[in-house]
């Protein structure tokens, strides 16, 4: 995203009422990370080949994202030519700022 732009107008779209007050606008839809989560899951299939994933959870804050992305590469894996093993593990990472 460039510096100048202003993202949408918060009146756009379903933002829930605890956090109406704290938001100005969006600058990223859902349907967009949705998207684009989807784009990375190929693109994973498609540099993997028919290599083995590992796939690591940083757990907390990593956990929907991650779900996601799975989500979408196990249904490429159902779907397409090839099928390829996934291994999946989680981590949790202490903060020491």
């Amino acid at each position: 995203i460039r510096d100048e732009v202003n993202g949408y107008n918060k009146n756009l779209f379903c933002i829930p009422k605890h956090y109406e007050e704290d938001l100005e606008r969006v600058f990223i839809p859902h349907g967009l990370i949705l998207d684009r989560t989807e784009r990375l899951a190929r693109d994973i299939m498609q540099d993997m080949g028919s290599h083995h994933i590992v796939a690591l959870c940083v757990l907390k804050g990593g956990y929907k994202f991650f779900a996601d992305l799975l989500d979408h590469i196990k249904a490429l894996n159902q779907n397409g030519d090839k099928s390829v093993p996934i291994t999946v593990d989680f981590v949790t990472v202490k903060s020491y700022c």
